[in-house]
């Protein structure tokens, strides 16, 4: 472990990602807010969005205090007029994206076939249309520079079945899903794009259950997967990581 912890601070003062400009959404709370942090250390300006001012105002001032450039911007992820919105504020503020981190996600949980319609496409809009949405808005400038990366946030509710997981777990599917299928459209443009699948984590997001907080993963060991994710050496990439706690909660 000391090891490890040498070398993520090592490579945070050698700041590998500055000159590069991220958006990360669902930026403003848990494992949202602890990549935008992570990335600002590494060296990016960062932009993230959000539905709770509040909340992304006081992440705002955190990013303020690490010293890079930011952005922050009330948007629905799942609409796309206020995606576009925001990829033309983003990159008036800071610059052209080059990290998008589709982090946005919610649960909701029980035995699908007791689900309505609109349970249906809440979940799914925002956790898999949104990563349709921002990966398709980013795309066309990272293609006419030759580089860029997405990393896709989803869970290993995404690789494995469970009861009451039904919508979740269609929506996690979906996400790891598309991330293989956009990896093999876009590496060829030197993008590289990324799925992570973590497990438990210890947030304030509606899981199944109670959780073990002292056993489960921290929203910062996700942020670690992603900082391992851009600064991969130029000649690959981590397609797909699985997070899970060393312990199980």
């Amino acid at each position: 472990m000391a090891v490890i912890s040498r070398t993520d601070g090592a490579s945070r003062v050698r700041k590998p990602l500055r000159g590069g400009v991220a958006l990360v959404t669902g930026g403003s709370r848990g494992i949202g807010r602890a990549i935008a942090y992570r990335l600002a250390m590494l060296g990016a300006a960062v932009s993230i969005c959000g539905r709770d001012r509040a909340a992304l105002e006081e992440s705002a001032r955190g990013l303020a205090r690490i010293g890079r450039p930011v952005h922050t911007q009330i948007a629905d992820v799942t609409k796309g007029a206020d995606i576009t919105d925001l990829i033309a504020n983003t990159e008036a503020a800071l610059g052209p994206i080059t990290i998008l981190v589709n982090n946005a996600g919610i649960g909701l949980f029980g035995p699908a076939h007791e689900k309505t319609e609109a349970d249906w496409d809440r979940v799914l809009d925002t956790n898999l249309k949104s990563v349709f949405l921002l990966s398709r808005a980013v795309a066309p400038s990272m293609i006419r520079r030759g580089s860029g990366d997405i990393v896709n946030i989803s869970s290993l509710a995404g690789k494995n079945a469970f009861a009451g997981g039904g919508i979740y777990c269609a929506s996690k599917w979906g996400v790891v899903g598309l991330s293989g299928c956009l990896a093999e459209d876009l590496r060829e443009h030197g993008i590289r794009v990324s799925v992570i699948c973590p497990g438990s984590v210890a947030t304030e997001f509606s899981g199944r259950g109670p959780k073990d907080s002292s056993k489960a993963l921290s929203p910062e060991d996700v942020a670690h997967a992603v900082e391992a994710i851009l600064t991969q050496g130029p000649r690959g990439f981590l397609s797909e990581i699985h997070l899970r706690p060393l312990r199980k909660p």
